[in-house]
């Protein structure tokens, strides 16, 4: 344990819902090593919802990269002005260290501007310049990225105990959960499985190299209602619902639609309520580990041993295992036109998964 412990500690984290899901760990060490400490976290306005309804987190700074760059476009003066109104919030709150898995030197240059005397991070191509203590990283490969994160603790002399993602919910969450299953008249008939075909959307428009095709994900839907009696539930955000409208199509037999129905907590308040969750790599796949819920997750370009469900047990992955697998390393996906990764998965494949858990 460290001689003179943090009493007020940033976390820094600007990615997608499950890399700030992956920090979970960090947050509840700290407060088993030192229980007064306060928390500070700094994410982009995506992934807030989930920090607000951790009850271990104190105070949320949010940085929107593209609001920024909007102010940016539009006046030098007024983004200036942004910048400078984001440090003095960071500086308002007395930190006395920062554990920054950002990976970005702005973000650096963010806590030492507001004054953060301890800041600890990786030094991602030299990109970690305003960092007292640096940890240097090439990329993450061979072990996940919590275990990464969890690293940080380990260079400040924190004990790590706890190896769980976590996901807070409330009653309202669960209670609206309840009234969807009771409104969408889902019964205890047969398992009810959630099909997320999406994958959230951290990718971008280069999203679709992560996921199966929803004609497969059709197949697999019908192939479970007729030797399960199972109960499909469509989950995904906003802009995924032309996808869960395509997998709908593609089915034989009726399925009920939450997709882009529910907030993020809503979304994992279902999850839970779920027998089972079948979903490809990315944020879905991570919130439904962190609710309870049990998983097949599929992968593709993607390292599961990186960025797969944590911790493992009890969850289900499958892949082709084809020796171009993964070709997403370093942050960088090779360029491929085929993506046989996931277009030769047979639905056979990933039913005979999904049959050991139920």
């Amino acid at each position: 344990m460290l001689h003179n412990p943090p009493q007020r500690i940033l976390i820094i984290n600007i990615f997608g819902i499950g890399d700030v899901l992956f920090t979970t760990p960090l947050i509840s060490n700290l407060k088993a090593a030192y229980p007064n400490i306060h928390i500070g976290y700094l994410c982009n306005r995506r992934t807030q919802p989930l920090l607000e309804r951790n009850p271990r987190v104190n105070r949320i700074f949010v940085y929107e990269r593209d609001e920024f760059e909007a102010i940016r476009r539009r006046s030098t003066g007024q983004y200036l002005k942004a910048v400078g109104k984001l440090i003095q919030d960071i500086k308002s709150g007395q930190f006395d260290m920062v554990l920054d898995v950002s990976l970005n030197s702005f973000m650096g240059f963010l806590a030492w501007a507001a004054g953060i005397p301890r800041r600890v991070g990786f030094d991602y191509k030299g990109r970690g310049r305003f960092l007292t203590q640096k940890i240097p990283l090439e990329g993450y490969e061979g072990r996940h990225v919590v275990d990464y994160y969890l690293d940080l603790l380990t260079a400040i002399g924190v004990p790590v105990t706890h190896r769980t993602i976590e996901l807070s919910l409330t009653r309202e969450d669960t209670d609206w959960a309840d009234r969807f299953l009771l409104e969408s008249r889902i019964s205890g008939r047969g398992p009810v499985i959630g099909f997320a075909p999406g994958g959230g959307e951290s990718w971008g428009k280069d999203a679709s190299c992560k996921r199966w095709s929803a004609e497969r994900f059709a197949k697999l839907a019908d192939k479970l209602i007729e030797k399960f009696t199972a109960q499909i539930i469509l989950l995904g955000g906003s802009t995924e619902a032309g996808l869960c409208d395509s997998v709908a199509r593609g089915m034989k037999n009726p399925c009920v639609s939450a997709c882009g129905r529910t907030s993020l907590s809503q979304f994992a308040a279902l999850t839970k309520q779920c027998a089972l969750i079948v979903t490809n790599d990315g944020g879905p796949l991570h919130v439904a580990v962190a609710a309870g819920s049990k998983t097949v997750s599929i992968f593709g370009p993607v390292d599961e041993v990186v960025y797969g469900p944590y911790p493992a047990d009890g969850q289900k992955v499958v892949k082709k295992d084809l020796p171009c697998q993964p070709c997403y390393r370093r942050f960088r996906r090779a360029d491929c036109e085929h993506i046989r990764c996931l277009n030769q998965l047979s639905m056979e494949e990933v039913y005979r998964k999904v049959e050991e858990i139920l």
